[in-house]
């Protein structure tokens, strides 16, 4: 006869069904006993899906409460317990905001608007409104069942509609309920604008937009939307042509660096990026990427031509023994400690040190060497992906590169 021991004997073994037929009180005994491992009390308490027993309601509910218990275990509970009113007390208190156990403080959100708690709507809104999926997804969720218990416009009273978070959750109800959502377009916030764009289907309706867009940003987005919709390249180089050519001019960035860097994440750039990044990389032809394997071969050679002592170049992927990125590394000097970077990105070459043997070697070579004034250019309006943030980086850090 199997036991809850023998059904999840490991993180990552657990025999589900095994767990679901069995003892509905014996899984709760587990769940709240803090001497078993949190993967096996995770595990009942999702076996106990739609079968509390209600003996037990009172000591589960007490383990959601504490504090210091496991932050898995108690996220799980919440989830299984969100219908229980008496927890929005609790959920509502202060303290909730200071809660540490990793993503905590989304499932007490996503909990009160199970609960119906409206005065959860701004804090939710601002959820939908994050960079990160698993966010968004509980934001979404949360408004929903908000929205399913009192309607759609008393919650959007409750939000307003003052901030950026607010007007894309009534893009979204808008959309959702069929309406036309061209006019987000010139929303003032760039990423409700993204949204808004995301969210279009008809190619007749955009170029409709184009024509009669309010503002230059409105008719960028329109164009970028009937891009992603159309493929059409011809279509949106003329519009970027009767535009001017808008693009963000950043002092000090001189078009070779430019070129590289608007190729290489223009396309890809964060929502809150100004569509003018998008649209230049949609509409200008990408530099010719280099050779990589000549590129460092001649860096190299430079390098041992000046008596530096160069090693065999690595990824930056490889030389950080993870991720990857835009640049290889050629270590160089007593032990090699001595680093030197190259781009993938183009003939650029750089360091940390600004070594003058190593510069003037690779300048020699053709390379273009980055100093620190270029290096340290911040490309405006051009969030980038790096370390969780998603701002303006520099020169230096785009051309060079790397991601775990």
């Amino acid at each position: 006869m199997p036991n809850i021991e023998t059904l999840t004997p490991a993180a990552g073994h657990t025999d589900s069904a095994g767990l679901r037929a069995y003892d509905p009180d014996q899984l709760a005994r587990c769940a709240v006993d803090g001497a078993q491992p949190w993967w096996r009390r995770t595990a009942c308490v999702e076996a106990l899906v739609g079968r509390v027993p209600q003996a037990r309601v009172g000591e589960l509910l007490a383990c959601v409460r504490d504090t210091e218990d496991s932050g898995t275990v108690r996220k799980a509970l919440l989830e299984l317990l969100s219908d229980r009113a008496e927890l929005l007390p609790w959920l509502r208190h202060e303290d909730r905001r200071r809660e540490e156990a990793y993503g905590m403080r989304e499932a007490v959100l996503q909990a009160r608007g199970a609960l119906g708690d409206r005065t959860a709507a701004a804090e939710l809104a601002t959820l939908a409104f994050s960079h990160w999926q698993t966010r968004r997804a509980v934001g979404e969720a949360g408004l929903d069942a908000l929205m399913d218990r009192h309607g759609v416009e008393a919650v959007l009273a409750e939000l307003g509609g003052g901030r950026p978070e607010e007007r894309a959750v009534a893009v979204r109800v808008r959309d959702r309920a069929g309406e036309d959502v061209t006019d987000a377009l010139a929303d003032p916030d760039p990423e409700v604008a993204h949204l808004a764009q995301s969210l279009l289907t008809c190619p007749d309706r955009l170029r409709a937009r184009l024509a009669e867009a309010p503002t230059a940003d409105a008719a960028l987005w329109a164009a970028y939307a009937l891009h992603r919709l159309t493929g059409d390249v011809a279509q949106t180089r003329a519009a970027y042509e009767a535009l001017g050519r808008p693009r963000v001019e950043v002092d000090g960035l001189d078009e070779e660096i430019r070129h590289a860097i608007v190729h290489e994440y223009g396309h890809e750039c964060e929502k809150q990026s100004d569509p003018r990044w998008r649209i230049e990389a949609l509409c200008t032809e990408p530099p010719r990427p280099p050779d990589e394997e000549r590129q460092l071969a001649l860096a190299t050679a430079a390098l041992a031509a000046a008596g530096l002592a160069p090693r065999t170049p690595l990824s930056c992927g490889d030389a950080h023994r993870q991720g990857g990125g835009t640049y290889h590394v050629i270590g160089y000097g007593e032990g090699g400690r001595s680093e030197v970077f190259i781009s993938t990105l183009g003939r650029f070459a750089g360091d940390h040190e600004d070594d003058p043997a190593a510069r003037a070697a690779l300048e020699a070579a053709g390379f273009r060497w980055i100093d620190g004034p270029t290096g340290a250019i911040r490309v405006t309006g051009l969030g980038v992906y790096y370390f969780g943030a998603r701002e303006p980086l520099d020169v230096h850090t785009l051309l060079f590169y790397w991601q775990d």
